[in-house]
């Protein structure tokens, strides 16, 4: 699987997520949640998970997990490269 690009992860999130700021001042280490953030929730968490399934044939198999991949672009973009891909029919 080619490198994810932090503008394909943008992409995923004005897709799947409702946005409080603008996607231009989304940097790769902008954090997802919390403050200081784009401002996500545990909804767009679920919806984000199911998105990167869809989208990468990638599982985030649990809420721990999903804490750690989901801090900002770049943790979910390096999480993602290491990941071996659990189904090739969407990927």
């Amino acid at each position: 699987m080619a490198q994810v690009t932090a503008d394909e992860l943008k992409r995923l999130l004005v897709e799947n997520c409702v946005l409080k700021v603008n996607l231009e001042e989304i940097s790769e280490d902008t954090p997802l949640f919390g403050p200081n953030s784009v401002g996500l929730d545990s909804l767009d968490a679920l919806q984000m998970t199911v998105a990167i399934e869809q989208n990468y044939g990638r599982i985030i198999p649990d809420s721990n997990v999903a804490r750690q991949v989901l801090q900002s672009l770049r943790s979910l973009r390096e999480w993602l490269a290491q990941q071996p891909a659990q189904s090739q029919q969407n990927a």
